[in-house]
Formats: C-alpha cells, sequence, structure tokens
C-alpha cells in the first residue's frame, strides 16, 4: 500500500498546477434521438469534451451502466435499445460525481492518471487527490424527474451565477433563484424546466 502510495504522489506530482475557474459546472444536455431499436446520443463528443474526460472511458461507462452494446459515430454514440432523456441525465450526473467532481472541494477541475493499475483522481483547484473506485450501478440511479413546474420546494442556494442569480441544485437539476446568495435556505416556486435546468420564482427565506 505504500508502495502505491509513493508512487501516486510521484505522479500527480508531474500534472500542471492549474487554478479552478470558479465557474458553475454545467454539462451539456443531452440530445436524443431513437432510430429503430437504436437510441443516439448526437452530442456525445462535447458533453465528453465538457467533462474534460477521454472519450472512450465516458462511452465505456455509459455501456457498462445501460448493459447494452453500442458504437461510436462521429460526434455521435449509439446505443442498443430504447433509453430516455431521464436515463442518460442520471448516467451523466453519476460519472461526474464519480470521475469528474473533487471529493474534497467539490470543484470540476479534476484530472485521471493511471499509477500502476490504478485510476486516481487530482484536483487542480485544491490540490487533493485520491484512487478513483466505482462504488454503485448508476443506472439504479434512474428515477422519474423530482420536480414539476408549478410546484413549490425549499432549496439551499449553492453558488452565485454571472448573473447574479443564486444557483441551487435538486436531484438532476441545476435550479436558478433571483435574489438570493449563497448560503440561503429559501422556498422556491419553479417557473420552467427545460432539460436539467429549472427557473424559479423566490418566495421566502427560511
Amino acid at each position: 500500500m505504500n508502495d502505491y502510495l509513493a508512487s501516486l504522489d510521484r505522479a500527480l506530482s508531474k500534472l500542471p498546477e492549474i487554478k479552478g475557474t470558479g465557474e458553475r459546472f454545467v454539462p451539456p444536455e443531452p440530445k436524443l434521438l431513437t432510430e429503430g431499436k437504436t437510441t443516439v446520443l448526437e452530442n456525445f463528443s462535447a458533453i465528453a469534451d465538457k467533462l474534460n474526460r477521454d472519450p472512450e472511458h465516458v462511452f465505456k461507462f455509459l455501456l457498462r451502466e445501460l448493459g447494452t452494446a453500442g458504437k461510436r459515430e462521429g460526434n455521435r454514440a449509439i446505443f442498443q435499445g430504447k433509453f430516455s432523456s431521464s436515463v442518460f441525465f442520471q448516467l451523466i450526473d453519476a460519472y461526474i460525481k464519480d470521475y469528474v467532481t473533487c471529493s474534497e472541494c467539490g470543484r470540476p477541475d479534476t484530472h485521471l492518471v493511471k499509477v500502476d493499475r490504478f485510476l486516481a483522481m487530482r484536483c487542480d483547484a485544491c490540490g487533493a487527490h485520491r484512487p478513483v473506485s466505482k462504488q454503485h450501478a448508476a443506472v439504479h440511479l434512474v428515477k422519474e424527474a423530482a420536480l414539476k413546474e408549478g410546484e413549490t420546494y425549499e432549496v439551499r442556494i449553492e453558488a452565485v451565477g454571472s448573473k447574479g442569480d443564486g444557483i441551487a441544485k435538486k436531484d438532476k437539476y441545476t435550479i436558478y433563484v433571483p435574489g438570493t446568495v449563497k448560503g440561503d435556505i429559501v422556498k422556491i416556486k419553479i417557473k420552467k424546466i427545460t432539460g436539467n435546468l429549472a427557473f424559479s420564482e423566490f418566495l421566502e427565506k427560511k
């Protein structure tokens, strides 16, 4: 174990020091097309680019979690079977949690590096590093949308966007809440949902 940790430290020390941008990390919304008995993820390459991960690693993750076969064609990824957009939202979110987001600071400014036979993650924002291990099957996370237009919810503001709106997270959704600041716990009403983005009306501070 000590040899592994020493190898990990040597490998990670060679990575460039890059400061986090501080911007909110929001992956592209999956664009799906059904062709016969297959599901086509039309913007697969754009999603992999945003995740800053090897497209082949992302693709193999999706195949494994969906339990199906598939292939890549240009910027698209094609999967055998019919899958809903909610499935891909959940899978991408699970990938981000396991292979992109730093467990210490929560930033996506990370790199994957292979040490011997092991995969490790290095955070460029805070310097933390840890071995990467898949703990669960992401497909088990798939469920119906937890957010509905016109309904009220209580959320915690986790960040502030470039336009000054507070940002909260609920399941797969990124929720924009005007008139709030980081740390606020507020009651909101969902006005509009577009993919994994939701726009709300501030009702009251809790």
